[in-house]
């Protein structure tokens, strides 16, 4: 069999498995990520969602990353996303034309934040690349499988490593907000991966906003109601502070950083 022939017969193979969910531009994408070198193939599905799914991916040298491709044929998921965008400083005067250019914006949107996110050391998946729909990222996790999600390991955890992954959420929320001047504004058990090691991963970071969106305290106020309504109700932790307590913290920190 000739490389010419093996190459269209993998090119095909993407095609069939990718096109069951995605449009034939969106295949194009993951193409030319391949042609520039970012990733050589695409494995099994990480996660799935209404707005997107999460695949494996590989490098040229093996290594594993998570390539995340938005839907682009979503009425509900331009009527979700706008309100994060509209009134975010960094995308003033942006007027998308169509669902299509408002989901690449989106991709952008997460690859900026995971950046901002990233060098202001907060743990969050490395960003590699960016094209149009399709997000690469580190892949969090092992042997192809990706580390659980809080909700998925909060129930065989003690009560001490339940705790560090409280106190650990919020050292992270804290960097966010104060370092990088961003809210996550989605922040749930459904977007924190724990590793093996009781530490934690922030994910799903595209509707992070800066701390000047008009509806930025709203939303920070909303993220931590849900985190301590999580850690105090359903895993039972009884040092969980309250959310407005949290938030005072949070703007002290703010204005000590304005002044420096």
């Amino acid at each position: 069999m000739s490389k010419e022939y093996e190459k269209r017969i993998k090119d095909d193979d993407l095609y069939e498995t990718v096109e069951e969910v995605f449009d034939t531009r969106t295949v194009l994408n993951v193409v030319e990520l391949m042609r520039r070198k970012v990733i050589k193939r695409l494995a099994g599905t990480i996660s799935a969602g209404k707005e997107s799914r999460v695949y494996l991916g590989y490098t040229y040298d093996d290594k594993p990353v998570a390539v995340k491709i938005y839907l682009t044929s979503s009425a509900e998921f331009r009527k979700g996303i706008l309100k994060y965008i509209s009134g975010d400083p960094r995308f003033a005067g942006f007027s998308p034309r169509n669902t299509r250019e408002l989901v690449y914006t989106w991709a952008r949107k997460e690859f900026r934040n995971l950046t901002r996110l990233y060098e202001a050391g907060v743990r969050v998946p490395r960003p590699i690349s960016v094209y149009n729909n399709v997000l690469v990222m580190e892949f969090i996790g092992e042997d192809g499988l990706r580390y659980p999600l809080l909700v998925e390991a909060y129930k065989d955890m003690e009560l001490e490593d339940a705790k560090r992954v409280y106190t650990r959420v919020l050292e992270e929320v804290e960097k966010m907000v104060c370092k990088a001047r961003l809210i996550h504004g989605d922040l749930s058990e459904y977007n924190i991966i724990v590793t093996p090691d009781i530490d934690v991963f922030i994910i799903d970071v595209s509707q992070a906003v800066d701390v000047n969106h008009p509806n930025a305290l709203e939303f920070l106020k909303r993220d931590l109601e849900r985190v301590v309504e999580f850690f105090k109700v359903k895993v039972g932790l009884n040092i969980v502070e309250d959310s407005n307590k949290l938030i005072e913290g949070l703007m002290k920190c703010l204005e000590r950083r304005k002044v420096e």
